[in-house]
């Protein structure tokens, strides 16, 4: 079998062999494959698309790259959940202890993050002593115990994957939607739960910019995780604004806290409160109506709250910060951006937003950035409101004065404003089962 056989093949729009992906795709983790023969192969792909068969071949090929975690010793359905990334996304705080509250089960990997895209792991750590790397056998004890445990993603986690985005990076491919599919459920497979919840997130701080776009992903996505026997729904969430009101390692971690007291901000409130009832779907805990009446109480009851106390504790953490959130840190520095005409706000750039809260030492510019936890901005107003001139919309957070200039005048441009009030936007845009999609 030689690789440019199989990249001409590929070239022509033709079928891939299982055989053919392996051979490529190991070859290229062990170095026998060039780059630029990879490299090829990536345009390819992007070019001619693959079939549902090849892509779920190709998943498995790069989920199996690397260490497959085996969870059956813990008891119960495993659910994960997975975010395509976006700006203020701190549902896992959130989602995950909640589930747990409820008799879920939630054994999750999360990671770092990198650009203006927020890390839950970062996040995390912002508590004092809480350890997101544990023993495998520690991680399966702690789920078994108390429903929940989230750590850091393995090293080994589909190093396929690892190797492959890095040479999409470099080579314009990055936005191919079966390679993006792969990339995503390559690492979910390999983490080993029962059943997967993907939060696919649309607009101007998403990578997929439209629901045409984000609901052909889904479809990818869901396909094969369906494939690998895995039951898998994608829910299409709006990120053409910031998620609930904070952005930033300590301020996400405390609206994460509000909301599990059941006073987060709306937008954010009904998206982590929807996750976790389709997890507990998922998870056999109950049909849709009687798992949105254990969500809503775990929330009223202050189980859930104390859930998370517990996942802290039993990672090393100081629990007394989620009953006492007003210990987290407070940023030497902050200034605010006020409002500079009488109007209504028609749109926020979101990624722009994400790149200012970067510049204020709240993200990563490389992977060797350090994140200054109480670097961030908190919202006021967002999309759709009214606003007089002089108010405040944002309040930036830093531990540079100079970051901080830099970073206000990168979010003055972000704002659109207008004389007429636009249309409200929904949370949620779509779900995308293997039956179909349906639209909100």
């Amino acid at each position: 079998m030689r690789m440019y056989d199989i990249i001409e093949k590929k070239k022509h729009g033709e079928v891939l062999s299982k055989e053919e992906i392996a051979f490529a795709v190991d070859g290229y983790v062990k170095e026998k494959i060039p780059d630029y023969q990879m490299s090829a192969l990536l345009m390819a792909i992007y070019f001619k698309g693959m079939t549902d068969k090849e892509l779920l071949d190709l998943t498995n090929c790069m989920a199996e790259s690397g260490d497959m975690v085996d969870l059956s010793e813990i008891k119960g359905i495993k659910v994960d959940k997975h975010s395509t990334g976006g700006v203020g996304d701190k549902t896992t705080l959130v989602v995950a202890p909640l589930v747990a509250a409820c008799g879920g089960k939630v054994a999750k990997m999360s990671g770092r993050g990198l650009g203006f895209t927020g890390g839950t792991v970062d996040k995390l750590e912002s508590i004092p002593g809480f350890q997101t790397a544990i023993p495998e056998k520690v991680f399966f004890q702690n789920v078994n115990q108390s429903g929940v445990s989230v750590i850091g993603q393995s090293a080994n986690i589909a190093p396929a994957d690892k190797r492959i985005y890095a040479l999409r990076d470099v080579t314009a491919t990055i936005d191919s939607i079966p390679l993006i599919a792969a990339s995503i459920m390559s690492k979910k497979l390999a983490a080993g739960s029962d059943k997967i919840v993907l939060d696919v997130t649309v607009g101007s701080g998403a990578f997929m910019k439209t629901k045409e776009e984000a609901v052909k992903l889904a479809e990818k996505m869901v396909a094969i995780g369906e494939g690998a026997g895995r039951e898998t729904i994608a829910i299409l969430t709006n990120m053409d604004v910031p998620l609930g009101v904070a952005v930033g390692n300590d301020i996400e971690m405390i609206e994460a806290i509000e909301t599990l007291k059941g006073f987060g901000p709306e937008d954010f409130q009904e998206i982590c409160e929807i996750f976790a009832v389709n997890m507990l779907v998922l998870g056999e805990i109950g049909d849709y109506k009687q798992c949105q009446k254990l969500v809503k109480e775990a929330i009223e009851n202050g189980s859930a709250l104390e859930k998370f106390a517990e996942m802290v504790k039993m990672q090393g953490g100081d629990e007394s910060y989620i009953y006492h959130p007003e210990k987290f840190k407070k940023a030497p520095f902050q200034k605010n951006l006020t409002v500079p005409k009488m109007g209504y706000i028609q749109h926020m750039d979101t990624e722009m937003c994400g790149k200012a809260s970067v510049i204020l030492g709240a993200g990563r510019e490389t992977k060797d950035s350090i994140i200054d936890s109480t670097a961030g901005i908190r919202f006021f107003k967002k999309t759709g409101c009214k606003v007089e001139k002089g108010e405040v919309l944002a309040t930036l957070y830093s531990s540079s004065e100079k970051k901080l200039e830099e970073a206000l005048s990168y979010l003055k441009s972000a704002y659109t404003f207008s004389d007429t009030q636009p249309e409200n936007m929904k949370n949620v845009l779509a779900m995308v089962t293997k039956d179909g999609v349906t639209t909100y």
